[in-house]
């Protein structure tokens, strides 16, 4: 099956949920700076989500670009991903319009989880399909970053009883460590558009 269809609904999908997320900010009574202070929060959780989505949607982009073909298999394990990133909305009002309460910012995390563990199962079914040896397999390597974050989101989970700006420091590190630019399927394809083997 070609991989277009499923492109374009995953970008559909992913600029709903940014469209839906905005939309969740509400306009202040107040015309001067002070009346935006309530809003910190909101707009807080606002700038972690977007940037979260944003790289979903660029991993997921090089994802699919080092991929030449998809299953029925690939097809659910992407409706995976997307129902749980389809709750960033949710998770994201929820914490911001309490201002970052234990369950707020726990319900935040096994979103994050939720949806990091959807993106492995995607990114395996398609090597499953492409085989060890493919673009996508030899870009992920060991794949350091995706192993780590599950194991940080746990703890995130657990220290929003506890600590909850410990939490919420450990969801900005995470996003900070995938926002450092990953070069890896980027330049797995232009070796193999140059005819070079990457090992």
């Amino acid at each position: 099956m070609h991989k277009g269809r499923l492109e374009a609904f995953s970008d559909g999908v992913l600029a709903i949920i940014l469209t839906i997320m905005v939309l969740e900010i509400r306009v202040p009574h107040g015309a001067d700076f002070a009346a935006l202070r309530p809003l910190l929060p909101v707009a807080l959780s606002y700038l972690l989500s977007f940037i979260y989505i944003g790289i979903y949607w660029n991993n997921h982009h090089m994802m699919l670009a080092s991929t030449s073909r998809v299953s029925g298999g690939i097809l659910w394990a992407n409706l995976h991903l997307l129902f749980w990133l389809s709750l960033v909305p949710f998770a994201t009002g929820w914490m911001g319009e309490n201002h970052f309460a234990p369950a707020t910012l726990a319900v935040y995390g096994i979103m994050l989880l939720m949806s990091g563990v959807a993106y492995w199962i995607l990114q395996s079914r398609i090597i499953a399909l492409e085989g060890p040896n493919s673009t996508l397999a030899r870009a992920v390597g060991r794949d350091y970053k995706g192993l780590s974050s599950p194991p940080l989101y746990v703890a995130g989970i657990a220290a929003s009883f506890w600590q909850p700006w410990v939490a919420g420091g450990i969801y900005v590190a995470v996003a900070l460590m995938w926002l450092i630019p990953d070069q890896r399927i980027e330049r797995t394809l232009v070796d193999k558009a140059d005819g070079k083997h990457v090992g």
